[in-house]
């Protein structure tokens, strides 16, 4: 069960929110520059490996299955992170995370621009899809233990669906809806930055964009007092 809204720390909402427009750069960059992978949100690469198992034309197996095998190394990692911060300021453990993530994607943005030709060499290509995916990966498993209602900061199926059905048509007393408009916007948002980054610019900056915004967002939510409280063991 989800912790009541007046036991997630202030800043947390407004931060992932922050994050949620980091998910639409990361993906740009990877379906937009990495042949429709998806290292951001998972049901996209099980849809497309199916494709690819059945032949279709245009869908390789190797990619989507890197993605997923990064994104679950990724979300353990993650795991076992969250639990050896039990007990510890909630701060550590944000400032952690957003060190490892944003680590992986500028990481990532240095294989980016490593070219042959003015294209991504193959050695780059799944590299910065192992690299993104593993920070996609950390990322959800940690917001997965921070228990926010509403802001996975990846997937938006969920939070449509209870904005729809818990509207006022629905019968429902409109639980979070600024929350949830707030995350499909942003996603939108980073989605279209990053595709204008990723035609203008290349792959790169979308990723060092995406690395920044997340370090810094968590930097200045960690000054808040609310994070300074020890996590639950």
């Amino acid at each position: 069960m989800a912790p009541p809204a007046s036991a997630v720390p202030a800043p947390l909402p407004w931060l992932l929110m922050l994050l949620s427009v980091t998910t639409g750069l990361v993906d740009a960059t990877s379906v937009l520059g990495l042949d429709k992978v998806f290292t951001a949100n998972m049901t996209g690469n099980i849809v497309f490996l199916g494709f690819a198992a059945a032949g279709t034309q245009g869908f390789d197996v190797a990619p989507y299955l890197t993605a997923i095998c990064a994104f679950l190394i990724g979300a353990l990692v993650a795991g076992r992170t969250g639990k050896a911060h039990a007990g510890r300021p909630l701060r550590r453990w944000l400032l952690s995370a957003a060190l490892i993530e944003a680590g992986l994607l500028w990481a990532a943005a240095g294989l980016a621009w490593l070219r042959q030709d003015g294209e991504v060499s193959p050695t780059s290509f799944y590299g910065i899809i192992l690299l993104t995916a593993l920070a996609m990966g950390f990322r959800n498993a940690t917001i997965r233990q921070l228990k926010v209602p509403d802001l996975t900061t990846t997937v938006l199926t969920l939070t449509l669906t209870g904005l729809a059905a818990d509207s006022r048509l629905a019968g429902g007393a409109d639980t979070n809806w600024v929350r949830r408009i707030g995350s499909v916007v942003a996603i939108f948002v980073g989605a279209a930055i990053g595709a204008i980054l990723v035609k203008n610019s290349g792959l790169a900056a979308p990723l060092l964009l995406a690395g920044a915004l997340g370090l810094v967002g968590t930097a200045a939510s960690a000054l808040h007092p609310d994070v300074a409280t020890p996590t639950a063991a």
